[in-house]
């Protein structure tokens, strides 16, 4: 490589990082949300922590969809800034939180509803009741946190990352006081178990809100795109525009998702055993994963920004960059998981488990069959980010949903259960359909940015 090309290349990649870095922070620290719940229900009651994860499942399944208007959002804002088109910055973000809410009231009656449903899914009447409780509380939080996601997606397009970590981390530590006020019955308050976790998570929701808000708002180096001013008036073309981007990016991140619920489900015919180590090593894939989600933003919002100057160069510069960064990432995660698997998987489970014999080596063979497929899910989220950033997202919608469902749901079946591979084989089944989304949707970025 050249000493032009060297230095483009560190250019770009510091660029990346100082963007994706504050990211990843905040990927990291809302996955430590959802994992202090965890810990703090399964210190109340067993009951308790089911009903609770049954309603995070749901409630995430439904925030995932939702959240494409708020990742639609990202590239929109960064190619509009990037040429100085004030006007179209603020259009994209007021009509992405218009959707927000739109959706957010659209599926608040499933929240409401919850337990017929669930004892329609055949859950027990106890963890029905309790889990329907939990989702009519905690639907109320999903306008807010929907909305938290634009705002993220906005100011993070505007290279303000950096309150977007701080804002996230300091909801942790609210959470935290919340659980021990409302699930434990602190404070004069009567314990409450999940049905405390969801209302700690509402009232973390609006905290988030109103930080972001203010922040947005009022500062003034970002007073100049009045994203508030008039807010209650429509705007249709942008609210179209935004829904076109938005809504093909919800559906494939709930592809995505779908897969690995279709292979709890799968994973759990193999008994309570398999079930908890396919569930551990997913927690363990899951927080190594927000790096490549972090990294994955900064491209979008780089890529995005290239566009808006019209330097394909430029784009194209950045995009590998933030491919080369990623991929170094996947290496490293793999060495991590190959030298310290067994300690990773062993550190869910009490030194006293009696199960601990079992679900500890079969955990660890499932995390070396993950370092497996570390470039390809890497690959496909850097794929997913680069494509937004050029703003196409129907067709990856359409190679997510044949990777994982037509590919990675019935490869999982076939080798587990058919060839008898059992848990190993249900993970090879992922990694095929990840290998065909990263390979498809990378060809597809490079293709469009060829000419």
């Amino acid at each position: 490589m050249s000493a032009p090309a060297v230095l483009g290349f560190r250019s770009n990649a510091r660029a990346v990082l100082v963007l994706g870095l504050p990211l990843i922070g905040s990927h990291m620290a809302q996955f430590a949300l959802h994992v202090t719940d965890t810990i703090m229900l399964g210190w109340y009651s067993v009951t308790d922590l089911a009903a609770g994860a049954l309603g995070a499942m749901v409630f995430f399944t439904f925030f995932t969809l939702g959240t494409g208007y708020a990742n639609a959002v990202m590239p929109m804002v960064a190619t509009s800034a990037a040429a100085d088109d004030d006007t179209e910055v603020r259009r994209a973000t007021r009509m992405g939180m218009w959707l927000s809410i739109g959706y957010a009231l659209a599926v608040l009656p499933v929240f409401l509803f919850a337990r017929p449903i669930l004892l329609g899914l055949g859950q027990e009447v106890e963890i029905a009741t309790l889990g329907g409780a939990y989702l009519a509380i905690v639907g109320f939080g999903v306008a807010p946190a929907l909305l938290v996601m634009v705002l993220k997606s906005y100011l993070a397009a505007l290279g303000r990352t950096q309150v977007v970590l701080w804002v996230t981390v300091s909801a942790v530590f609210v959470n935290i006081g919340l659980n021990w006020v409302f699930i434990f019955g602190n404070l004069g308050v009567p314990a409450m178990g999940a049905r405390g976790a969801a209302v700690a998570s509402v009232l973390v929701q609006l905290f988030t809100l109103g930080v972001m808000l203010a922040y947005a708002a009022w500062l003034p180096a970002l007073r100049r795109y009045t994203l508030l001013a008039r807010f209650w008036r429509p705007d249709w073309q942008a609210m179209r525009q935004v829904n076109a981007l938005g809504l093909p990016i919800g559906l494939a991140l709930l592809a995505e998702s779908g897969m690995f619920a279709a292979s709890a489900i799968m994973m759990g015919w193999l008994g309570a055993q398999a079930l908890a180590a396919h569930s551990i090593a997913l927690e363990i894939t899951a927080m190594f994963f927000m790096i490549h989600m972090g990294l994955s933003n900064a491209a979008t919002v780089l890529v995005g920004r290239a566009r808006g100057r019209k330097d394909l160069e430029g784009l194209r510069a950045a995009a590998r960059a933030a491919l080369i960064l990623s991929m170094a990432v996947a290496g490293s995660t793999m060495l991590i998981y190959f030298v310290a698997g067994e300690a990773l998987v062993g550190a869910f489970l009490s030194p006293d488990d009696p199960e601990r014999a079992i679900i500890v080596p079969l955990g660890t063979t499932l995390l070396m069959v993950a370092a497996l497929f570390q470039l390809a899910d890497g690959g496909q989220a850097m794929a997913m980010g680069l494509l937004r950033g050029i703003q196409d997202t129907r067709m990856p919608l359409v190679i997510a949903a044949v990777s994982y469902w037509l590919i990675g749901i019935p490869a999982s079946y076939a080798l587990a259960f058919l060839a008898g591979f059992e848990g190993v084989g249900l993970w090879f089944g992922m990694i095929a359909g990840l290998s065909v989304a990263a390979l498809a949707l990378l060809t597809r970025f490079w293709r469009a940015v060829r000419v």
